[in-house]
């Protein structure tokens, strides 16, 4: 018998479930994690569970956090970070989508340690944002990974329980991490059945194949037509247009883009694009029969149904409000300076100009 499971027996620390689990989280993710863990608590449930309680960070000015909301709607013991409530009253502690690193002395309170679903399958995509960067860097395989917590570095942990799962075409960062937090549930529930077992057989992560998975700023949200292709641009959106919309310039104006589509989905487009046209990166068209505005991009073009600048218009009013009278002589031609520009926030403004841009988002 390993070590701890050892200390564990010899301290008359229960060796089979139900267990005491102090769960830290956060976000959507973390709550289907949490709500698995409350079902398995349920006298109809898995008896796995017999107590349960809750760490999440303090409540922020945009609202209080998912997991907080799921805690009081539970009606679980709720602790807010540092304070991790009584020591040494639980078997085992499970971390999703935390955020914050856990202390050594912290860790060892639990004498099954501290579990950690993450949504990759480790070592690619250690880090805060692996479902972001899994969508933005259009890898077609995923998974989950049930992962042995160590102090002072994060994802860095043995391997309890890893699955792979394919990530469908055209996914968002969104829809990939409603299935994926399912996937990890199921996944957290079937460690905690055996857990001793699943301990006794983790595996140390490979030492080949790591990549991070940083925290993304707003500045990813601006889009560079002269370099970023239509292929990337749509990537770009689907991996964190539900976070932050994508930013342009129009006529000195920030403007928010939502709503892409790819061009080949447009039906007539390829007509309306003649060879020599002349566009730049930036210029624009509209597809008045697909009611589609049209970008170009540095290689292709890209569909925007919706524009926002000081309200949200659709590509129709955009074209009847801003681009009509460009167009009046001969609808074919691409005009120069009918477009959108790169928007740049310099390194030293950038702190600054995000949170006025966070700011206006959450009006």
């Amino acid at each position: 018998m390993p070590g701890r499971l050892a200390r564990a027996w010899l301290a008359g620390v229960r060796v089979a479930p139900p267990w005491r689990v102090l769960f830290f989280g956060t976000d959507r993710f973390a709550v289907t994690a949490l709500r698995a863990l409350g079902a398995a608590r349920e006298p109809s449930g898995d008896s796995l569970v017999s107590r349960l309680e809750v760490v999440t960070l303090p409540s922020c000015p945009s609202g209080d956090l998912p997991v907080r909301r799921c805690a009081l709607e539970l009606q679980l013991p709720l602790h807010e970070w540092p304070h991790t409530g009584p020591a040494g009253q639980f078997d085992v502690g499970v971390v999703a989508s935390f955020g914050r690193l856990l202390s050594e002395d912290v860790i060892l309170q639990f004498p099954y340690g501290v579990l950690n679903v993450h949504p990759s399958c480790l070592p690619r995509w250690r880090g805060p944002a692996p479902i972001i960067h899994t969508v933005l860097h259009g890898d077609k395989v995923t998974g989950v990974t049930i992962m042995e917590i160590r102090p002072k570095r994060f994802d860095v942990g043995p391997i309890i329980k890893q699955e792979e799962f394919a990530v469908p075409p055209h996914c968002t960062a969104t829809e990939l991490e409603v299935m994926l937090s399912k996937m990890g549930a199921n996944m957290l529930i079937s460690v905690l059945k055996n857990l001793p077992e699943s301990l006794k057989n983790k595996k140390e992560q490979p030492k080949e194949g790591v990549t991070f998975a940083p925290k993304i700023s707003i500045a990813k949200s601006c889009i560079n037509w002269e370099e970023q292709t239509a292929a990337q641009i749509i990537q770009l959106h689907r991996a964190i247009g539900s976070m932050f919309p994508l930013r342009t310039i129009w006529k000195g104006t920030t403007a928010k883009l939502l709503d892409f589509v790819e061009v080949d989905n447009i039906p007539g487009f390829a007509d309306q694009i003649l060879n020599g046209c002349g566009a730049v990166p930036g210029s624009l068209l509209y597809h008045k029969a697909s009611q589609t505005l049209m970008a170009c991009c540095k290689e292709g073009w890209v569909g925007i149904k919706t524009v926002i600048l000081k309200k949200k218009l659709t590509a129709v009013d955009f074209y009847n409000g801003y681009m009509h009278s460009w167009f009046q002589q001969n609808s074919r031609t691409v005009h120069q300076e009918c477009r959108f520009q790169t928007l740049k926030l310099s390194t030293a403004k950038k702190t600054l100009k995000e949170r006025e841009i966070l700011s206006q988002d959450r009006k």
